[in-house]
């Protein structure tokens, strides 16, 4: 597949970039991007959640009214789940959600993904990318010069770009991310994926055949 490259004013350079068939034209495997966005989903949740069950919440121990007579249920706790300000039964816990999944896997997720953007045709080449100070409103230049102002951009770079970040950061529909960053949640979850030359080279070493050997 091969592609124009553009600059940050939209324009063609004249410069073309292809990409490889074996990442960004395979059949895609719709089973292991499952399997890969529920281990990113999975991997973001803290699992800090807590509720208190009846023998940490705080009340008396005293049995709260006769065990017989009363024309009502037995009752020997206040701090019972039935009853208003007791315990919770088998309320949460905290716990760590991360699973395992293996590289090839996770690879070959990536690039079924991009084989779909590749497919619907929703990819764009830029030309390296060098801000010299965070700006938002340079984002959204960038965005309208491309003319994907109303869509959600994931931008990908080949290295780290604190200006580049901090420019997207306060932006809904954008998002920065590198080459090793990348995963299939982020890309299928945008509606334009927006690559620098750079970060070809680097997509293909990460996910060339090659690699997976």
């Amino acid at each position: 597949m091969e592609l124009n490259v553009l600059n940050k004013d939209g324009k063609d350079t004249g410069k073309k970039v292809t990409l490889s068939d074996e990442i960004f034209g395979i059949e895609p495997n719709d089973h292991v991007i499952y399997l890969d966005v529920k281990q990113h989903l999975a991997n973001k949740r803290q699992g800090t959640h807590k509720a208190k069950e009846r023998g940490e919440v705080k009340g008396s121990t005293r049995k709260i009214k006769k065990q017989k007579g009363t024309g009502t249920a037995r009752a020997g706790s206040i701090k019972s789940p039935v009853l208003r300000g007791g315990g919770r039964v088998f309320g949460p816990r905290p716990r760590d959600y991360s699973f395992k999944l293996n590289k090839k896997v996770k690879q070959l997720a990536r690039k079924s993904a991009l084989s779909y953007k590749a497919s619907g045709n929703n990819i764009l080449v830029v030309e390296d990318l060098d801000f010299q100070m965070p700006k938002t409103k340079a984002i959204i230049d960038f965005k309208n010069n491309l003319k994907i102002n109303d869509k959600k951009l994931l931008l990908v770079l080949s290295n780290e770009n604190k200006n580049i970040y901090l420019s997207a950061r306060n932006l809904k529909k954008s998002k920065v991310l590198t080459v090793s960053q990348l995963n299939a949640y982020d890309v299928l979850n945008s509606e334009t994926l927006v690559l620098t030359e750079g970060s070809i080279d680097k997509i293909n070493k990460v996910l060339g055949v090659n690699q997976e050997k």
